[in-house]
C-alpha cells in the first residue's frame, strides 16, 4: 500500500494522506515528478515501460517519473525515483524543477538535467523499466506519432529540449 501526502489547491500539505488508487476527494491533490536527462549530443535518456506495467504498458517515456510518497519533498521524490527506476544517483538538494504543470489531481514537477550517463551501467527496476536509450527530439516526435511513446504534446517535448539549460520563460543570450 502506497501512501501519498495530500495537498490543497495552493500546494500546501493538508496534514493528511491518501492511499494510491483510491478516489480523490474534492480539493485534494498529490505531487508527481518527472526527471528528463539530456546529454551533450542533444538527446534525452528515455525508458520503455514493462509490458505488465499498469498504465502505458510497453510505451516509451521520459527518463523517470512517479508519485511522491508520504514524507517526500519534490526533490527527494525525484532522487528516489531516479535511483529506483534506473539505478542512477543524483543529489537534488540544490536543484529546483524547471517547470510545474498542474493537472486535474495534482502538480507535476519536471526536472531537466544535463548529464553524461553510460546506459550500460544502469540498473533497471524490473517492475517498471524494460529498456533505456538515448533519443533525439525528432526520434521522440516520431515515436509519439507512431503510438510508441506516451502521447505527450510534441510541443511539451520541444519545450523540455528548449529550456533544459536554463530556468525561466525567456531566452537568455
Amino acid at each position: 500500500m502506497e501512501l501519498w501526502d495530500v495537498y490543497d489547491i495552493n500546494r500546501i500539505k493538508a496534514n493528511k494522506t491518501m492511499v494510491r488508487g483510491e478516489p480523490f476527494e474534492i480539493g485534494n491533490y498529490h505531487l508527481v515528478i518527472h526527471v528528463c536527462i539530456f546529454n551533450s549530443d542533444n538527446k534525452m535518456l528515455i525508458q520503455q515501460r514493462q509490458p505488465f506495467k499498469e498504465g502505458w504498458p510497453n510505451m516509451w517515456d521520459v527518463t523517470v517519473g512517479g508519485s511522491a510518497t508520504k514524507g517526500d519533498t519534490s526533490q527527494s521524490a525525484a532522487e528516489r525515483e531516479l535511483l529506483e527506476e534506473i539505478g542512477l544517483r543524483q543529489d537534488f538538494k540544490d536543484i529546483r524543477p524547471h517547470i510545474t504543470i498542474n493537472f486535474s489531481n495534482g502538480f507535476d514537477d519536471v526536472y531537466l538535467l544535463e548529464k553524461e550517463v553510460d546506459i550500460s551501467k544502469l540498473s533497471l527496476q524490473y517492475e517498471e523499466v524494460q529498456n533505456v536509450k538515448w533519443a533525439s527530439k525528432e526520434e521522440i516526435f516520431l515515436m509519439i506519432e507512431r503510438g510508441e511513446f506516451i502521447p505527450y504534446y510534441p510541443s511539451l517535448i520541444q519545450l523540455f529540449f528548449d529550456i533544459r539549460k536554463q530556468y525561466g520563460c525567456h531566452q537568455i543570450k
